[in-house]
């Protein structure tokens, strides 16, 4: 098995546009409301969000599982 993701829907999309597209969608206050973490309700950014989700697995868990239930098909 060489790194095949079958059915990983998530495979090949980066963490950047999981955020982007999800604050696009919602903005910063409804995705506070929706995922209760500071880096979506204190001075939001981008850049901010992306730290924190890269070293808090439980709240990265919660924002993908927020964008596949936002935009899967």
């Amino acid at each position: 098995m060489v790194g095949i993701q079958a059915n990983n829907p998530l495979h090949g999309v980066k963490l950047e546009k999981v955020v982007t597209d999800l604050v696009e969608h919602y903005g910063w206050e409804e995705l506070a409301i929706r995922i209760n973490i500071n880096c979506f309700k204190s001075d939001p950014s981008v850049k901010s969000s992306l730290k924190f989700l890269r070293k808090t697995p439980w709240a990265r868990d919660k924002v993908e599982a927020l964008f596949l239930e936002t935009f899967s098909e």
